[in-house]
């Protein structure tokens, strides 16, 4: 099923081209797209199916459901999928989220803004496939940078800078700023208020 998010592209596909892009065999190919429009994503007309912005988040978001591994999920999501399943996993924690935030005067976009309890979460996504300490690094110093211009724009507000990674084995942190591989985000959120005190927080003076 996780290979089968290879072959879904916008437009329509029948289940030979499908094949074709995810090596899977034909009649597979056509049980496994038949199984997605059960579940309500995508539409089937004269034998081709059709798939919308956002449906290959969907099916993402039912295989996490349904136990299949997360790193191997996200391996298959473009760098839009990879901020939209980290957004999804923000919401199903109660948390009001905003993606693609704009900060104007100086211009600096949050890739996922996610808001509970007075607290925000500023979520930098790194779909990388390699990176080192360095660009990492990099990355923590314009979050922490964002997360300011965030705070000193939003009246009241306490906000934490946090780095989503594709590729990476265990949490880390870099000048108190957290560094967390995709398939520990969700339980990376499960203790992120009792572990608070360990993390970066910027508040408004």
């Amino acid at each position: 099923m996780i290979v089968g998010l290879n072959g879904i592209i916008q437009g329509g596909v029948s289940a030979k081209d499908f094949s074709k892009v995810t090596q899977i065999d034909e009649n597979d190919s056509k049980n496994i797209l038949n199984t997605f429009i059960d579940n309500g994503i995508g539409n089937l007309k004269d034998d081709f199916y059709y798939f919308e912005d956002g449906d290959k988040l969907k099916i993402a978001t039912i295989l996490l459901q349904n136990g299949f591994p997360l790193d191997e999920i996200s391996v298959a999501l473009d760098w839009r999928d990879f901020e939209g399943l980290t957004a999804e996993i923000l919401s199903s924690k109660n948390f009001a989220v905003i993606k693609n935030f704009m900060l104007t005067k100086p211009r600096m976009e949050i890739d996922v803004v996610g808001i509970r309890l007075g607290i925000a979460i500023l979520i930098d996504c790194k779909h990388w496939k390699r990176y080192n300490s360095s660009s990492l690094t990099t990355a923590v110093h314009k979050q922490i940078e964002r997360t300011k211009q965030y705070v000193a724009k939003t009246e009241g507000s306490m906000a934490v800078p946090v780095i989503v990674t594709l590729y990476q084995d265990k949490i880390d942190f870099i000048d108190k700023v957290p560094i967390v591989p995709i398939f520990q985000f969700s339980s990376f959120i499960d203790e992120f208020y009792g572990n608070i005190d360990e993390m970066k927080t910027i508040e408004t003076d």
